[in-house]
C-alpha cells in the first residue's frame, strides 16, 4: 500500500519532488519548515520582515536547487544550512550599510512567540513578553559566530551532529561555541532572573 504524501518522511518527500516534480511534496516540506525556519532566522537577525524575506528566499532556493540535495544528509540539515547562509549574508550586508533612524527604537516590531495555551494570565503574559524581548535583545548582542550555534541548539533543539553538518564545524568546535555563546548570553541576562 502506497503512503500518502503527509505520511512520508522529509527525505522521502524531497526524493518525490526531485524524481517526479510533485508540487504537493514541495508544498508539504515548505509547510513543515516555514515556522521553525522563521523562528531560527528571526532569532539570528532580529527583524521580522527581513526574516520573512530570508525564509521566502530559502524556499525559492530549495525549489530551484532541489537536485543539489543528496540523500546522505538529513533534509532538515540541508534547509537549515541554506537559511543560515542567507541570514549570515544579511548580517554581512548590514555591517556594510550605514543606517540612519529618526527613532532609537522600533516600537512597531513584535517578537515571534509561541503561545502557551495551558494557562493565561495578563501579568504572566506581560512578564513573559518583557523577558522574551530582553532575551532577544541580548541574543542579538552575542557574537554571530556563537549566536547561530546557540540558536540551533537551544532554540531549535538540533543535535550536536546536525549542527556540525549545518555549520561545517567539528562537534568539538560546536560544543565550544555553544559554551561560549551561552556564557555571553548569561552575562547579558544576569539581571533578568533574579527572583
Amino acid at each position: 500500500m502506497k503512503k500518502t504524501l503527509t505520511e512520508l518522511k522529509d527525505e522521502d518527500l524531497i526524493k518525490e519532488f526531485q524524481d517526479n516534480d510533485t508540487i504537493g511534496a514541495y508544498e508539504l516540506l515548505v509547510k513543515r519548515y516555514k515556522d521553525p525556519l522563521m523562528n531560527f532566522v528571526y532569532r539570528f537577525v532580529g527583524d521580522k520582515d527581513i526574516s520573512s524575506d530570508i525564509v521566502q528566499e530559502t524556499m525559492i532556493k530549495f525549489y530551484l536547487n532541489k537536485n543539489s540535495y543528496r540523500s546522505f544528509a538529513k533534509f532538515s540539515t540541508w534547509i537549515y544550512t541554506i537559511a543560515g547562509n542567507l541570514a549570515k549574508n544579511e548580517l554581512k550586508r548590514r555591517k556594510r550599510r550605514v543606517i540612519f533612524s529618526l527613532s532609537p527604537h522600533d516600537d512597531d516590531e513584535k517578537s515571534i512567540q509561541v503561545a502557551d495555551k495551558t494557562f493565561f494570565s495578563p501579568e504572566v503574559q506581560t512578564d513573559s513578553n518583557i523577558k522574551n524581548d530582553l532575551i532577544q535583545q541580548a541574543l542579538l548582542k552575542v557574537k554571530p559566530v556563537y549566536r547561530e550555534i546557540v540558536i540551533l541548539r537551544d532554540v531549535q533543539g538540533l543535535s550536536y551532529e546536525e549542527i556540525a553538518e549545518i555549520s561545517g564545524l567539528s562537534i568539538g568546535t560546536v560544543k565550544s561555541r555553544i559554551n561560549r555563546g551561552r556564557s555571553q548570553l548569561q552575562k547579558l541576562l544576569k539581571n533578568i532572573y533574579k527572583d
